[in-house]
């Protein structure tokens, strides 16, 4: 089993529900991915670490730091820069906050995130695009250049459509299609993953 194929096998054993939920977007869905479930898990932070790292070494964007909007993205951003460490070219991780701090530096960039760096912006779950627009702009306005969105899934609703209009690249591991077509081939049956390789790298 590949990195990626585990990773799938991780959302949809763990992250994904079927019935009637209200996204964070406000839209209504039959489909809801917790990610964090799967993010959060050691199991899960170590393909996310392996695979996210090597897919961004397979890109062709040369970032030095990479982060999010807390909380989704924290976790994923955490795992790679750790699977970085003994790397050619750690990446360092940074968070953004939903808010400018009140008190302190009142930062809005949390971490060793520096000016002038060339980041990839990280997301748990693309929906609308907007949580990564967010991320975006307080990464602009902090003075770092963007040089894609590397999300764990695409919900295929629009989302990346909104980010590469606004002259954003994306790169997702998976997408909610793929995590169906799991959910629907195993029923009610449950596998346990197992050890995993690298994988073709995933669409962007």
């Amino acid at each position: 089993m590949t990195d990626q194929e585990l990773l799938i096998t991780l959302l949809a054993e763990r992250s994904s529900k079927r019935g009637h939920f209200i996204l964070a977007s406000g839209r209504e869905s039959q489909f809801y991915i917790d990610a964090r479930l799967t993010t959060m898990s050691p199991d899960g932070l170590a393909v996310i670490g392996r695979l996210g790292l090597w897919t961004l070494q397979q890109s062709s964007w040369q970032v030095e730091a990479i982060g999010g909007l807390t909380l989704g993205a924290d976790p994923i951003s955490y795992a790679i820069s750790y699977a970085s460490a003994g790397s050619a070219r750690p990446l360092r991780a940074f968070t953004v906050r939903k808010e400018a701090k009140t008190h302190g530096t009142g930062k809005v960039i949390e971490g060793p995130f520096r000016p002038n760096d060339h980041v990839a912006v990280i997301e748990d779950v693309i929906t609308t695009g907007s949580s990564a627009l967010r991320a975006i702009d307080a990464v602009r306005n902090a003075g770092g250049t963007v040089s894609g969105v590397l999300a764990i899934v695409d919900r295929q609703e629009g989302g990346r459509e909104a980010l590469e209009s606004a002259g954003v690249p994306v790169i997702a591991l998976t997408t909610a299609s793929e995590i169906m077509a799991i959910l629907e081939k195993r029923g009610d049956q449950r596998e346990s993953p197992s050890a995993s390789t690298p994988g073709k790298p995933p669409r962007a």
